[in-house]
């Protein structure tokens, strides 16, 4: 409607006013993110592409002999008759591998014009937009072209019936590629540790840091409050969290002298982003970790760490949140790598992450015993699921799963305040999932267990193996065993399980694993 008002206003046929400019004064008027594709039958065989806080790719499918090093504007790139062969536009590049691995990240304010099979791509200055009506045609840029570093027999399912039970199932091998090249094993002589390369020439003032504050939303969120109490403990700094439209809504202190680190699998969620525009603002070291190489956070922080979990197409993400808690303890071993007097300790955690690949494929052969236990709970309207120390975020993505694929109910609280609230729903009828694996917490959720039984709940435990004795009282409860990890790392091999149930529970009850109704895989809207 208001493109059709714009090209009457201005005259239709004009040859002084082209399909550019009308789109330009559309933007003009437009607030908020977007990205929005142009067409218009006044101005036939032209197509305009433009975003704002949205994501948006040009992908380019070029000759046979085309140099990946030039620029976009280079001939080389253009075919016989002087033009790229194909040009796809996407906001998620998972759509364009198939048919091309070249894309461009188009920027703010860039717009995309198409034209007789031509392309050029122009910058609208939103502040010389606003002054007066006249309108003029914006500089064009030159762009280089990336290549996206990922296979089509990613974005398949293979042997999987759907995405999200192919990526749970994939996490040995994503997780064995997060840590690839970054942990040392040391020999002899030279003690274990970690390089992260993103993050070399900033190490130091993190050190410093007054605080490091983690941002992030839903999972993103749960996998940083899993990895700050070993951050904590091996940098000795103090670790804030924030969610990221929480601090948006409160405008939050951020100090030059904080460290503030964005976590999204994306690296293009909406909040996030305006809270990185938010600590950027304040001066504060931005530090991204993201599964999206170029994506808005990618570019726009000072440094960062991606997370090379591989593409992940299911909305429910899975392996991301397993590979993000690995980068973030990789985070801690990184900035507390100069202390001497926790140099046992980080040994421990490096030995652990060696380890953790193998026991992540050991706990996935649970997989029949969650099936089993979906179909006793499929028809169930809630589910409490209770966690304590490193576990409390584990109780919480637990319960985000099943709520937010199998769209029932679910609720993860904090072992420590069952007294205060959540002990009046206890019934025989409510099921209640307790995770109670070995670690400084063990006995407090002992006393928990004890205390749920002596109210007739309907109890299901997960333990560390040989525990099942200690934990189930009389025998009156269902015990699930896993393998034991260090305790940082624990929380890892935790969340599979509750990984696996909401699947099942997702597909016995008939619902939509890949696509849950009303959400998106990337929260590019606020």
């Amino acid at each position: 409607m208001l493109l059709g008002t714009i090209v009457e206003l201005f005259g239709v046929g004009d040859p002084g006013v082209t399909f550019s400019q009308v789109v330009l004064e559309v933007m003009r008027h437009l607030e908020g993110a977007y990205a929005l594709i142009f067409k218009s039958r006044h101005y036939p065989n032209e197509l305009i592409a433009c975003k704002r806080g949205s994501p948006l790719l040009l992908g380019v499918k070029l000759a046979e002999e085309a140099s990946i090093g030039a620029s976009f504007n280079d001939t080389k790139f253009l075919s016989s008759n002087g033009q790229p062969k194909e040009l796809f536009l996407s906001s998620d590049a998972n759509a364009l591998v198939e048919h091309t691995k070249k894309v461009l990240v188009i920027e703010d304010g860039e717009v995309v014009h198409l034209k007789d099979g031509g392309v050029s791509i122009l910058k609208f200055d939103q502040a010389k937009g606003n002054r007066g009506r006249t309108l003029s045609r914006p500089a064009s840029v030159e762009r280089a072209l990336s290549i996206l570093e990922m296979e089509v027999e990613q974005i398949n399912k293979g042997k999987y019936e759907h995405y999200m039970q192919k990526e749970i199932h994939e996490q040995p091998e994503s997780l064995t590629t997060t840590m690839r090249g970054r942990l040392i094993r040391g020999g002899s002589c030279k003690a274990k540790t970690v390089l992260l390369g993103g993050l070399k020439d900033h190490l130091k003032t993190i050190r410093r840091s007054r605080r490091i504050v983690f941002i992030g939303c839903g999972t993103s969120y749960n996998a940083a409050l899993a990895s700050r109490p070993i951050l904590e403990e091996l940098s000795g700094i103090p670790v804030t969290m924030e969610i990221a439209s929480d601090l948006l809504d409160r405008q939050g202190p951020i100090y030059r002298e904080d460290t503030a680190v964005f976590v999204s699998q994306s690296g293009e969620t909406a909040d996030t982003l305006n809270a990185l525009e938010y600590a950027l603002e304040n001066g504060a070291l931005c530090v991204g970790i993201t599964n999206t190489v170029g994506s808005a956070i990618a570019r726009n922080t000072h440094c960062g760490v991606h997370i090379n979990a591989g593409a992940e197409i299911g909305v429910a993400s899975t392996k991301a949140y397993t590979s993000q808690i690995v980068v973030m303890a990789m985070l801690a071993l990184a900035i507390g790598g100069d202390l001497i007097s926790s140099q046992e300790r980080r040994e421990a955690v490096i030995d652990g992450l060696f380890d953790l690949p193998s026991k992540v494929k050991e706990v996935l052969k649970l997989d029949q015993e969650m099936k089993y236990l979906a179909k006793l709970l499929m028809a169930e309207q809630s589910l409490l699921v209770f966690g304590r120390g490193y576990n409390y975020a584990t109780a919480l993505e637990g319960a985000l799963k099943v709520k937010e694929v199998a769209l029932m109910h679910s609720e993860g609280i904090l072992a420590g305040e069952m007294k205060h609230g959540p002990l009046a729903l206890v019934d025989e009828s409510l099921p209640i999932f307790v995770i109670a694996t070995r670690d400084a917490c063990f006995s407090k959720q002992q006393s928990v267990i004890q205390q749920l039984h002596a109210r007739k709940g309907r109890l299901i435990v997960m333990c560390t193996k040989g525990d099942a004795a200690s934990v189930c009282v009389g025998g009156s409860c269902r015990v699930i065993e896993v393998p034991q990890a260090v305790d940082c790392l624990q929380t890892v091999i935790n969340t599979v399980p509750l990984q696996l149930l909401a699947y099942h529970l997702t597909v016995l009850r008939g619902h939509n694993v890949d696509q849950p109704r009303n959400l998106a895989k990337s929260v590019t809207t606020q």
